[in-house]
C-alpha cells in the first residue's frame, strides 16, 4: 500500500439547473461516467451525496449552480487515464455545452495520506490556495504536477491533453 494517495477536487458552474433541458445530455452521462470511475484502475474513493447521480446534490457554495466533484486516486497517472482516456474525456470535450467557462482554476490536486478521506472544506481551501498562490506542493494541477511524498522515479511518464 502506498503511504500517499492523490486527492482531486473540481467545480463547475452549470449554465442552467440540472433539470433544465440544456443539462439533459450531461445528466444522461453521469451514471455511466461515475461507474467508469468506480471501476478504473487506481480509483480509491469519491464523494457521493444523497442523489443517485453522485455528488450533484451536494452544494457547498452559495451559488446553487456550482457542482462539485471530490475523489481520491492512487496516482496522478491513474487519475489522468480516467480523466482523458475514456467516456469522461469525451464528456469533457463538450463541457462548454453545460458549464460556464471560468477565468480562475476550477480543478486542484494534492497528496493525502493513504486511508484519509478529504473533506469538502479542505478541498475548497486547496482550490482557493491554488487560485491565490499558483501551483505548489500544497495545491497543484496536471499541468504543474508535484511528486508524491513517496515518489520513486521509474522512468514512466504520462500525457496530459486538453
Amino acid at each position: 500500500m502506498q503511504p500517499h494517495h492523490l486527492a482531486q477536487f473540481n467545480i463547475a458552474r452549470m449554465l442552467a439547473p440540472l433539470d433544465d433541458p440544456i443539462m439533459s445530455a450531461f445528466v444522461e452521462q453521469l451514471e455511466a461516467v461515475n461507474a467508469i470511475a468506480d471501476q478504473s484502475p487506481g480509483f480509491v474513493w469519491r464523494l457521493i451525496g444523497d442523489d443517485p447521480l453522485g455528488a450533484t446534490s451536494i452544494r457547498p457554495y452559495s451559488d446553487d449552480r456550482i457542482l462539485i466533484n471530490l475523489s481520491v486516486w492512487d496516482s496522478i497517472e491513474a487519475l489522468s487515464a480516467y480523466v482523458y482516456r475514456n467516456q469522461h474525456g469525451k464528456a469533457m470535450r463538450n463541457r462548454q455545452d453545460w458549464f460556464e467557462k471560468s477565468e480562475q482554476p476550477t480543478f486542484v490536486l494534492w497528496w493525502i495520506e493513504s486511508g484519509k478521506i478529504p473533506t469538502i472544506a479542505e478541498a475548497q481551501a486547496r482550490l482557493e490556495f491554488l487560485r491565490q498562490h499558483g501551483a505548489t506542493a500544497h495545491a497543484f494541477t496536471f499541468r504543474q504536477p508535484f511528486s508524491s511524498p513517496n515518489y520513486q522515479p521509474s522512468g514512466a511518464s504520462y500525457a496530459v491533453s486538453d
